[in-house]
C-alpha cells in the first residue's frame, strides 16, 4: 500500500531521479572517506545488478545503495546527538553498539533530504541486520552491501555472491549463519535481534 510520504518520489521522472543520483554522489563524497565512498559506489552498482536480476527498479536500488552508508562515519557522539535532535528512538543495543545507528540515521536523511519512499528508507534502516519479512529491496541492499566488488575476495564472499545470483534468501541465510553470527561471537559482541528474526523468518518460510 502506498504511503502518503511516497508521493513526491513517485512523481519524479526518470531524468529527475538520474539527476538526484548525481547530486547524492556529491553529498556522499562530502560525508565519508574515499574508501567508504568507493564502497558506496560499489554497493550502488551491485544493487543495480541484483535489481535487474530480480525484477526491481534498478534506479531506485541504485539510489538506496548509494545512500546506505551516508551516516557510517559519524562519531558515537554525533550518532547520539542526531538521534536526540531528530527524535530517533535508540534501544539498548544501539547504546552499546552504536554503529548500528548509521542505518537509522541514514534512513532519516533519506526521508528528510531526498524524500525516498518508505520502502527505500526501510532498506537503508535494516541493511546491516536484515529483519523478518524482508522486502525484495531490503534483500537487494543487504546483499549488495556484502558482495560489492571493493570487498576483499574470500571463499565466504564467493559463496554469498554465487548464492545471491540464484536465491537471495539462501544468500542472506548463509551470510548470517557463516559470517554475521560467528563474527559477533568471536568478537564477544551482541547479536542484533533483527538478524535472528531475519534468519528465523527465512527458515520458517523455507520449511513450510
Amino acid at each position: 500500500m502506498m504511503k502518503s510520504e511516497d508521493n513526491y518520489f513517485l512523481s519524479l521522472s526518470s531524468q529527475q531521479k538520474e539527476n538526484m543520483l548525481e547530486t547524492i554522489k556529491k553529498d556522499v563524497r562530502r560525508s565519508v572517506s574515499e574508501a567508504r565512498y568507493e564502497h558506496s559506489i560499489g554497493t550502488m552498482q551491485k544493487a543495480k545488478e541484483l535489481a535487474e536480476l530480480y525484477g526491481e527498479d534498478p534506479l531506485e536500488a541504485m539510489l538506496v545503495g548509494l545512500v546506505h552508508d551516508i551516516a557510517k562515519e559519524m562519531t558515537k557522539e554525533q550518532y547520539f546527538l542526531y538521534c536526540v535532535q531528530n527524535k530517533i528512538e535508540m534501544d539498548e543495543f544501539d547504546k552499546v553498539q552504536s554503529v548500528t545507528l548509521h542505518g537509522k540515521i541514514g534512513a532519516d536523511i533519506a526521508k528528510k533530504k531526498y524524500h525516498f519512499t518508505k520502502e527505500m528508507q526501510d532498506a537503508i534502516y535494516y541493511h546491516t541486520t536484515g529483519r523478518a519479512n524482508m522486502t525484495k529491496l531490503d534483500k537487494i541492499i543487504f546483499l549488495a552491501d556484502k558482495i560489492e566488488d571493493t570487498r576483499e575476495n574470500t571463499e565466504e564472499l564467493e559463496q554469498v555472491k554465487n548464492l545471491a545470483k540464484r536465491d537471495m534468501d539462501e544468500a542472506i541465510l548463509w551470510d548470517i549463519d557463516h559470517f554475521t553470527i560467528p563474527k559477533m561471537i568471536k568478537q564477544r559482541k551482541m547479536i542484533h535481534p533483527d538478524s535472528i528474526f531475519a534468519r528465523n523468518d527465512i527458515i520458517r518460510r523455507k520449511t513450510k
